[in-house]
């Protein structure tokens, strides 16, 4: 079983930066692949990135694209979201979300594990 904790979040101008941490707990973080999503108010959770086990493969969502990078640190149990150039409609709750085993996924019902969330709001 695995524990996740975000961190990082916080209220920002537009066109900042900010970076997303989730640490993980428990002795086998380099097998999970993760995610990261959001959700803001009356939407639906979105995938915003995910990252295999081994870092090999990675993915974002198109509106994130260019902007965000995810990497993992498989020694320090610690999963990132780099996010520049924030856009108001980065407002949201970000949850990171582990996935045992194969490679990393968009799909949210594929994670069996999730964070209690870090709010991220970006003002212009």
């Amino acid at each position: 079983q695995v524990q996740l904790v975000e961190s990082g979040g916080g209220s920002v101008q537009a066109g900042v930066s900010l970076r997303l941490s989730c640490a993980a707990s428990g002795q086998a973080f380099s097998m999970y692949a993760m995610g990261w999503f959001r959700q803001a108010p009356g939407r639906e959770r979105e995938f915003v990135a995910a990252i295999s086990w081994s870092g090999a493969n990675i993915d974002y969502a198109h509106s994130v694209k260019g902007r965000f990078t995810i990497s993992r640190d498989n020694a320090k149990n610690t999963v990132y979201l780099q996010m520049n150039s924030l856009k108001p409609e980065d407002t949201a709750v970000y949850y990171c979300a582990a996935k045992y085993s194969g490679g990393s996924s968009s799909v949210a019902m594929a994670y069996s594990y999730w964070g209690q969330g870090t709010q991220v709001t970006v003002s212009s």
